[in-house]
């Protein structure tokens, strides 16, 4: 009997982020600044919330794509505070903004076809890609300031080009896009028939008033998806729970296979969603602003190089003088120095490593110290 299994399934690996964030916290003694995980605990109001609608026995099925006062209250939000304009039934309430990118990629990938994905880029991109049977095509930014360049960008479309995803601020450089970029990006792709997914999960993390996002050319509205979590800016990882916005067309279809592969997001919850939408993240950005402040003082003190995050929680340290790949360099750091950080080749760009801050002050100075002793051994 020839049992044989989806090769798409065949073809995509396990994170190797998460494999080699679990070999750091099986290390004994080893300091992890691996995951990108706030280390505060979800805001009392989103959790009293959730406990009120338990309590009111919300616990039967919601409507699928989320409760409309929910959806209502997205709509608001995104209106308010990024100037988006997308109605309550042009939004679905997703499981994380993983399945707000599944399904997306799901709805506008045929086989065959291809997605530009700018790297340094977080790998879950590539293997839902691949899952969907689209084919993923790296465009690399190292060499243009992890900025996208116009002309790279043109040699990167194709007549099977169909989607471009778009992370801005970027895990893992904490990069954010500039206007100029931004505005380049639009003239190349505004005339043709390729999505964006502009995926804005570290957009409420953010240490400029530079910032700009691509949904807001909404000349290219029927084009334009955008994913976002509550995961990042409210400490909600574990709650699992994201947003989509499409133009109507769209979403009604991505409402499909959403339908289809979770039917809805948890009916008791949904009360959490306005609470944190209500909520005051400028806290959360200050700590933040401060610890990248110290650990970028820190870096450049040893002598590495890394350019100044812009957003989200992460550097992207240069370790090319090293003379190593990112993954040696990183397990020989775990062996001898005790500390753990995650390989460049993991977001689809060598020589170089990442280093999370979504850790304590105390934590941080102390893996700090480590990597600063252990490159002085080098």
């Amino acid at each position: 009997m020839d049992l044989t299994l989806n090769s798409a399934v065949l073809g995509v690996e396990l994170s190797g982020i998460r494999r080699f964030t679990f070999l750091v916290r099986d290390t004994p003694g080893a300091v992890a600044m691996t995951i990108g995980e706030p280390d505060q605990n979800s805001p009392e109001a989103v959790k009293d919330a959730a406990k009120a609608a338990l309590d009111a026995n919300d616990t039967h099925y919601p409507p699928g794509n989320g409760y409309p006062y929910l959806l209502e209250a997205v709509s608001r939000f995104e209106e308010r505070v990024h100037g988006l304009r997308y109605s309550p039934d042009e939004i679905i309430l997703t499981i994380g903004a993983t399945e707000s990118l599944f399904i997306a990629l799901s709805t506008v990938l045929n086989p065959g076809d291809e997605v530009i994905i700018p790297t340094p880029a977080f790998s879950l991109y590539e293997s839902i890609t691949q899952l969907c049977r689209g084919v993923p095509v790296a465009l690399p930014t190292e060499n243009s300031q992890f900025q996208i360049s116009p002309e790279a960008l043109k040699a990167a479309i194709t007549p099977q080009t169909k989607a471009i995803v778009l992370t801005s601020p970027n895990n893992p450089t904490g990069c954010i896009y500039t206007r100029e970029t931004l505005d380049a990006v639009h003239e190349i792709l505004k005339d043709k028939p390729i999505f964006v997914l502009c995926d804005d999960v570290y957009r409420a993390l953010i240490y400029t008033d530079r910032y700009h996002s691509f949904a807001e050319y909404q000349d290219m509205r029927d084009r334009i998806i955008v994913i976002q979590s509550f995961s990042k800016p409210y400490a909600m990882t574990g709650w699992r729970l994201g947003y989509c916005m499409a133009d109507a067309p769209i979403r009604d279809r991505m409402q499909i296979f959403h339908q289809y592969s979770v039917v809805s997001a948890p009916a008791f919850v949904q009360p959490a969603c306005v609470a944190a939408l209500e909520s005051d993240t400028a806290p959360v950005v200050e700590l933040f602003r401060k610890r990248r402040d110290y650990v970028y003082k820190r870096l450049t003190g040893m002598g590495l190089e890394v350019q100044e995050p812009e957003g989200a929680f992460y550097m992207f340290i240069n370790i090319k003088k090293f003379g190593m790949d990112s993954l040696s360099f990183c397990e020989k750091m775990l062996k001898e120095g005790l500390v753990g950080l995650i390989p460049g080749v993991y977001f689809g760009t060598e020589g170089y490593v990442r280093l999370s801050y979504c850790y304590s002050d105390e934590d941080l100075k102390e893996g700090l110290d480590r990597v600063e002793r252990f490159i002085a051994t080098l």
